[in-house]
């Protein structure tokens, strides 16, 4: 049964039409990223147990800098490593590039295992930066490729919620592992060589994806075509094309591109710039009543990825059922509205909680608009291109954010005031956002 050919009928559940390769692609995509989420959140987890092994005592009152830097350093991986899949998704395969990525990541963070000082730990990072931004990209592709139009964004939804699953995972591992010593950090990392097994089943268990295929086969043809006659024909060089400069060469697309980017921009800053303060502006509150403060920054954590996974899945049931913008944009304005509730307008710690599954829900859960609509926005031989730069070229900025946080936050008085001024970037998405084509039900396009 091929993609087109998938389809509901009067009655039927939509999970009955599916074939088990679509589930194996499925499930192969959401484990990468579900390991992916597991080593950004055990990142997050460990640099400040590991900078107190990898720099000098006097240098411990800078940790908070260092964190920063190593954090921003590992998006800055993210975002070149996901730009840089994209292409090469679109031109050797979706199968092989998330091979590729998946052993990079094992290999990389096994090594960050064996980090001697902050400067080789940094570089580290950088280069498993550079594997998680591309298992993303693969994915995505390949789940969008393989799944029938009526049920794209419900398997596009599941997809997405591996990497809350992983941050999850990663808190538990780290309640056992957390407490067997100083070295503990190192154990983390080495956990993180075991998907690398993973590959071994991908091999088998999936093959290529048939639209990628067909398309490979048309740039095959054209470019044989171009070195037997000259002038080419306007189809011919768009196929031989490199990828990227297909991106701005035709108007339609170039400008779903720059929208889409926009929006994209939105989704990073908002996460990036706000979400990251949740834990530590509760573990605040909690410290001000006497409370303890690591106790309830675990606690909101454990509360807003657990709000993130249900908006992970929820987004892509909803846009199944909706279409694609309006359920972005009510993601968008909610995560606007949810900010000042939660950082300004509530006090008391337990319902503190509450808002924070709520603001996981929408300004986490918003960015399954990415992984559901991206693809259907562009043609299948720039499909992983256009997916790649526009999820991951915004976290170069997000990674600005980061490293500026400490600094805005005591420019502007406090987490409510800046998180304020940061939400404003959903503004950006909801002016931009109704420009996009809804694609909601339609046929992946396969050429330009």
């Amino acid at each position: 049964m091929s993609q087109a050919q998938a389809t509901s009928l009067p009655g039927q559940q939509w999970y009955r039409t599916l074939e088990r390769t679509q589930w194996n692609t499925l499930l192969a995509s959401s484990l990468g990223w579900m390991f992916d989420g597991f080593e950004t959140y055990a990142l997050i987890l460990t640099v400040g147990v590991a900078l107190h092994q990898l720099l000098d005592p006097s240098q411990y009152a800078q940790i908070p800098a260092y964190a920063g830097a190593i954090i921003a350093t590992t998006l800055c991986g993210w975002a070149l490593g996901g730009i840089l899949a994209g292409v090469l998704a679109d031109y050797i395969g979706r199968k092989r590039t998330m091979i590729l990525a998946i052993l990079v990541y094992s290999i990389m963070t096994g090594l960050s295992a064996l980090s001697w000082n902050w400067e080789s730990f940094a570089v580290m990072r950088f280069l498993v930066g550079l594997a998680i931004g591309s298992e993303w990209v693969t994915g995505t592709a390949m789940t969008a490729e393989f799944w029938p139009n009526h049920a794209r964004g419900r398997g596009i939804g599941i997809f997405q919620s591996g990497f809350g699953i992983g941050f999850f995972l990663a808190s538990l591992v780290w309640l056992f592992v957390g407490a067997t010593g100083p070295g503990a950090w190192r154990t983390m990392y080495l956990i993180g060589v075991l998907p690398a097994l993973l590959t071994l089943w991908i091999r088998r268990a999936i093959p290529e994806s048939p639209l990628w295929e067909r398309a490979n086969e048309r740039r095959k043809a054209a470019l044989q075509r171009m070195r037997a006659t000259a002038p080419s024909a306007g189809e011919d060089r768009a196929l031989t094309r490199f990828t990227l400069a297909g991106l701005f060469a035709t108007p339609a697309i170039r400008n779903r591109t720059i929208i889409a980017f926009l929006m994209a921009t939105t989704s990073a800053v908002g996460f990036w710039g706000i979400s990251t303060w949740v834990p530590p502006y509760v573990g605040s509150i909690a410290a001000k009543a006497g409370l303890e403060a690591p106790r309830w920054a675990s606690f909101t954590g454990m509360a807003y990825n657990a709000g993130s996974i249900v908006g992970y899945v929820g987004f892509g049931f909803l846009a199944d059922a909706f279409g694609r913008k309006p359920i972005t944009l009510i993601f968008f304005a909610m995560s606007l509205l949810l900010t000042p509730v939660f950082f300004l307008w509530t006090n008391e710690l337990s319902m503190l909680l509450v808002v924070a599954a709520f603001l996981g829900l929408f300004a986490s859960g918003q960015f399954t608009w990415m992984a559901a609509w991206l693809p259907e926005l562009f043609p299948t031989q720039l499909r992983a291109t256009g997916v790649g730069l526009i999820f991951n070229g915004p976290r170069v900025l997000a990674a600005l954010g980061v490293f500026s946080a400490g600094a805005l936050i005591v420019y502007f008085g406090g987490y409510g005031n800046a998180a304020m001024m940061v939400a404003m970037i959903y503004i950006l998405g909801l002016i931009v956002g109704p420009s996009l084509p809804e694609t909601r039900g339609r046929p992946l396009p396969e050429s330009v």
